[in-house]
């Protein structure tokens, strides 16, 4: 984190998203804020609460991504819920905890994988004795030396075979332990009673050993897994996991506009939308939640919530929830500029995406310039004639235009196609022209 400063946070997320610098800098500084806090003295690191913010912006201009990526360059743990599910039919009233639960259990999978990185040498030395053990029997106590000798040397002669790959294909015979199969998500009375009603039953049901034929490579990799999990601490990888979940957790709450009031008296939707607001409430503003691995301290995870605010206001959110997002940032429309931009420029765009899948079936794929401007024309103008879905909609034209040749590419020779402006008007101009028919293709 120490390198990671605003200006640097910013480069980064500019290699995958174009446009929204207001954003980008919002977050980036409150993600430079946890590093901060952290080197503060234990008593004021207490009372530095998360500046925790509100992104307003139509579909599609990059809400999500920004947050993704940003808890990808922090190495955090993320997780996405959407507001509006809390109000529909059945859904009002649940355990809105359940956010940072499944945040908790993302954080302690993330934790165990990296401890299981550490411990893997030892771990893999450990699986390669047990694999030699069912490949080739232990030399009996009361061998004598010459015949203890023959058994060494044989077992190193496997042990060559083994790490030079030569019998990957040789089917072995291993004992594997297998947990309980629990239902996932299994409690009674509702979630609050259980928490850990799925850690209680692993505990409380034995688990079952049998003998499994499979081949080497497969009996190799279970073995390690095996071994991991006997080197690394569960206890250990569940305090770490909370403290990775309390100090860096991220959750992003999308459609947040969707549970904001539409002012006045309240009545139907609206008592719904404002108890979703105040179950949410205690959650953003410090809570303790239990979880299967213990107590989680909801003060200082990072929450960024989302919304396009075109019919409700941020301000007809409740007042106290209103006060937890302190920075309010706005994302802006993009413009056909911008679709050319996201097309070419990112890491990820889309055009080196689909030259990397077609040139898996040997097809060269080409975009000019003028073949790009067009596909971006083609998506502002949908977007305007239709609902705008922003940026999303280049991958329906983009798919619309490449449908021919990603069906037929298999059943060619190696090849070269040029997408400029011509290719693309002969797979589009058809359907664009007539307006009812793009509703429902593109």
């Amino acid at each position: 984190m120490r390198g990671l400063t605003p200006r640097a946070i910013v480069e980064q997320l500019n290699q995958y998203i174009i446009g929204q610098h207001e954003a980008k800098r919002a977050v980036a500084i409150a993600l430079r804020n946890r590093w901060r806090r952290q080197q503060l003295s234990e008593d004021l690191r207490q009372e530095v609460l998360p500046k925790n913010i509100i992104m307003i912006g139509p579909t599609g201009v990059g809400k999500t991504e920004i947050a993704r990526r940003l808890a990808g360059l922090a190495d955090a743990p993320f997780v996405k819920v959407e507001a509006s599910h809390y109000t529909e039919v059945g859904y009002h009233g649940r355990d809105v905890e359940s956010m940072v639960r499944e945040l908790v259990e993302l954080s302690v999978n993330m934790v165990r994988a990296e401890m299981f990185e550490q411990v893997r040498p030892q771990a893999e030395k450990n699986a390669e004795e047990s694999l030699l053990d069912h490949l080739h029997e232990p030399a009996e106590p009361s061998a004598d030396s010459d015949r203890a000798e023959q058994h060494r040397r044989a077992r190193e002669h496997l042990r060559r075979l083994l790490q030079e790959h030569k019998l990957d294909e040789r089917d072995v015979e291993i004992q594997v332990t297998q947990k309980p199969a629990i239902i996932q998500g299994v409690s009674l009375g509702g979630e609050e009673m259980g928490v850990d009603m799925q850690g209680f039953l692993e505990e409380m049901l034995p688990s079952r050993t049998e003998t499994r034929r499979m081949s080497v490579r497969e009996a190799a990799e279970m073995l390690v897994e095996q071994e991991c999990e006997k080197l690394v601490d569960r206890q250990t990888v569940a305090r770490r996991g909370l403290w990775k979940a309390e100090n860096g957790g991220i959750i992003f709450i999308d459609e947040l506009d969707k549970i904001a009031s539409s002012g006045g008296e309240s009545h139907g939707p609206d008592v719904s939308r404002e108890g979703v607001q105040r179950d949410l409430l205690p959650i953003v503003e410090g809570c303790t939640v239990p979880t299967r691995y213990g107590m989680v301290h909801t003060d200082h995870i990072l929450f960024i919530a989302a919304g396009a605010f075109n019919v409700a206001k941020p301000s007809d959110l409740v007042p106290e929830l209103q006060g937890r997002f302190p920075i309010r940032v706005e994302l802006k429309d993009l413009t056909r500029e911008d679709f050319v931009r996201i097309l070419v420029e990112p890491r990820s765009a889309l055009t080196r995406q689909y030259c990397a899948l077609l040139q898996t079936e040997g097809v060269e794929l080409v975009f000019p310039p003028d073949g790009v401007e067009r596909i971006a024309e083609y998506a502002e103008q949908i977007n305007q004639r239709t609902q705008s879905i922003g940026a999303r909609r280049l991958q329906t034209v983009m798919e619309k235009v490449l449908e021919t040749v990603s069906f037929e590419a298999p059943d060619v020779d190696a090849s070269r196609v040029v997408v400029d402006r011509a290719y693309v008007d002969s797979k589009l101009s058809d359907v664009v022209e007539d307006e009812e028919l793009t509703r429902y293709i593109l």
